[in-house]
């Protein structure tokens, strides 16, 4: 289904399901897929990305206002979801930026399919298991209690405190509501595919991976090896920044992604 781009949230209908969709901005088409706390789209780079891009933003299914078909339990399940999405928004030289657990099913997607994208952007990802069995790459931040989580987010000390009594009911049922679906489908295993890593070989789209300086749910050296199992693609640390480099760092973060995607080769397909 396409959509006029104007700025503020839709919902629409995919394969069945109804998805929440914030879409803004204008020029290449850049779906945004979020972390696992949700759509924020009130955050600045959001903003900034909008100046430069058509956004396309949707809430997961289960997050956000988006349905959640009980069926829905992998992040496979969304791969295929977002596959079937990608197809009905008839996109034309469209880049796929996922950020944390967004990056993972950005991965997901694009060893399935590349149809409709033209580049891939995987900000601090997770959801691959490069070491062996015995060696925890990903904070398991389902073990760690809510209130101490912006510490592994964040470097900014005044991130880390975050003030969740202060926040309106309606805000609060909705970050509830999107952990309960980010332990849905990052719990077990602890958020990774095992068989991830073996199939990122698969991907041909031109590819960035950023990861930020001191990234404490994953390190910096993790996004290195993501990298480096993709065919070509390059890597970029954002300084001074934890895991939401997105967030703490957006205008070096926005530099990265516009640099990548003004590089990338525009197709000459009709619309």
């Amino acid at each position: 289904m396409k959509m006029e781009a104007a700025p503020g949230t839709n919902k629409v209908e995919v394969a069945g399901l109804g998805l929440e969709l914030w879409r803004a901005g204008r020029g290449r088409p850049l779906v945004f897929l979020h972390p696992g706390d949700g759509l924020d789209d009130s955050a600045p780079v959001v903003a900034r990305l909008a100046e430069h891009y058509e956004v396309i933003a949707p809430s997961h299914p289960g997050f956000g206002g988006s349905d959640l078909p009980k069926k829905f339990t992998t992040v496979d399940d969304l791969a295929y979801f977002y596959l079937d999405f990608l197809e009905g928004q008839n996109l034309k030289d469209a880049v796929l930026l996922g950020v944390s657990f967004g990056a993972w099913i950005a991965a997901e997607i694009i060893v399935k399919s590349s149809a409709q994208l033209s580049g891939l952007i995987l900000a601090s990802a997770l959801g691959a298991k490069f070491e062996g069995p015995r060696k925890r790459e990903i904070a398991d931040l389902f073990s760690i209690p809510q209130y101490e989580q912006p510490q592994y987010l964040y470097q900014n000390a005044a991130l880390q405190n975050k003030d969740y009594a202060s926040l309106p009911e309606e805000t609060l049922l909705k970050l509830a509501r999107n952990f309960e679906s980010f332990a849905r489908f990052g719990w077990s295993p602890t958020l990774h595919n095992p068989k991830l890593a073996d199939r990122l070989h698969r991907i041909h789209l031109p590819t960035l991976v950023i990861s930020g300086e001191n990234d404490r749910v994953v390190p910096s050296s993790y996004g290195r090896s993501f990298a480096q199992r993709i065919p070509g693609a390059s890597f970029k640390i954002i300084e001074g920044a934890g895991h939401y480099a997105h967030v703490e760092r957006p205008d070096a973060f926005v530099s990265a992604v516009d640099t990548f995607v003004n590089a990338l080769p525009k197709s000459n397909k009709p619309n």
